[in-house]
Formats: structure tokens, sequence, C-alpha cells
């Protein structure tokens, strides 16, 4: 699936006929930006403009799509990339006089990081891991959004401002996989953040008070989700065991 967001890496497509919204994932890491575009690319109303994995390219491919009359409309922006801050690249995008919507994309839980994010122009937050019901609902919601603000004039009235960003700060309940709580995939996903090494799954359901049959069911939706990676930890005798650890950020 990687092959999907590497084809379309750095070089700008312009949308199909209509008014779909163009959109550009920017993600340091190619399974996680592979898997965002194909999610971009069912969704209704929505064009994956391309994948890019830096800053650097981020700027050089939204830079090329306003010259070439194509700009890009909203970026799925991860927060921790190998050449600077996301949010330093919103801030570079509008000194730039980019106006392209950002809604980050991450695994930054500090409330610190929320609140510069904001103060950005970011205009939702969505954490990882996430399901593809949960993008699907802020990407259907920033439709929603830009449709209410799509006529010019002026605003009838306080009402619909409210009615217009109420449309992007209250989403649907995020829905998992068939079988997964909330709160018990934040406890093994704390647990493995916090982790030294990496956990088998019965490691992780001790420390997250749960079956080792259950912690392996969250342990692998974080790899599909690209938050947790999966690697063999070979002993003296007998068949590897599986053990899983947090990919790290920083």
């Amino acid at each position: 699936m990687s092959g999907a967001a590497d084809s379309t890496a750095d070089t700008a497509i312009g949308a199909p006929a209509g008014k779909e919204i163009s959109v550009l994932v920017v993600e340091d890491d190619p399974v996680a930006a592979a898997a965002h575009t194909l999610y971009v690319r069912r969704e209704p109303g929505f064009h994956a403009a391309g994948a890019v994995h830096s800053c650097a390219d981020a700027l050089r491919f939204l830079d090329r799509a306003r010259a070439a009359g194509t700009p890009v409309d909203l970026i799925l922006l991860d927060l921790y990339l190998p050449d600077g801050h996301g949010l330093q690249l919103c801030r570079t995008l509008r000194a730039a006089g980019h106006s392209t919507d950002v809604i980050a994309v991450t695994s930054a839980r500090d409330l610190a990081m929320v609140r510069q994010a904001v103060s950005a122009g970011v205009v939702q937050y969505l954490l990882k891991p996430f399901s593809a019901a949960a993008l699907h609902d802020r990407l259907e919601r920033y439709a929603r959004y830009r449709d209410s603000l799509g006529r010019t004039g002026e605003a009838t009235g306080q009402e619909e401002v409210d009615q217009a960003l109420a449309l992007l700060r209250t989403p649907e309940r995020t829905t998992l996989p068939k079988g997964l709580s909330a709160p018990t995939l934040d406890s093994v996903a704390s647990v493995l953040r916090e982790a030294a090494t990496g956990l088998s799954a019965a490691a992780a359901g001790a420390a997250a008070g749960v079956s080792r049959i259950t912690a392996r069911r969250y342990l692998e939706h974080l790899v599909e989700t690209g938050c947790a990676v999966r690697e063999p930890q070979y002993g003296s005798v007998g068949r590897p065991e599986l053990c899983y650890r947090w990919r790290s950020r920083a």
C-alpha cells in the first residue's frame, strides 16, 4: 500500500472536474501516508492530490500546485516530520500566503501542543490511533463547514457563524473496529508508550489489566494504524516471541 502514497509524492495533481476538495497528506511514515491517502480517495467529494514526507516537500508541493492553478484545499498534517515540526510548517505556509486549511493527524497528546495548533490555524486535531470512520467524520464535517461558508457576502447573523464553526468543533462519537473500546485502547496504548522496551501481548495485557488475547487485538490495531511496530524477540530456545513497541515520533 505504500506505493499508493509514493506514486503521488511530490507531484501536484489537479482535481477532476467539479468541486472536489483537494487534499495533501503530509506524513513521514510511508505506511501511514498510504493509509491516509487511501482514506481520502474513498471519501466522496474529496480528491487525493498527493502525499509527501517532509516540511520542505510539502512547501514545494503547495507552491507548484498554486502556480499550476490547482491549489490544495486541505492538508492532513503529521506534526513530527524529519526536517521540522508541523506547526512551524503551518506558520511558514501562512507567511508564504497559502490559505490551505490544516487538520492535524498526530500522536501528540500534550495539551500545550493542542493550544499551539489552534493558534497556528489548525481547524481540527485528530489523535492517532484512529479508525477510518473517525477520519471520515472529520472530512465530512470539514466539507459541510466549507459548504456553509461557500457563498459570498455577509453572514445573516451570529447564529450562522456559530453554526459553521460548530460543524468543526462537535464531532460524532468516534467509531472503532467492532469489539474494540476506546478506554481499553487508551490503556493498552498508554502501557506501550511508557514501556522502555518492546512488550509481549501477555506483558501488555498484565499491565493494562486485560487478557493476553484482548491485549493482542488492541496491539494489532495499533500496528495497523501505524502507531506501533511488531517485531520478533529471539530467546535462547524455541520460537521467537512477538513483541510490540510504540513507534517513536521524537
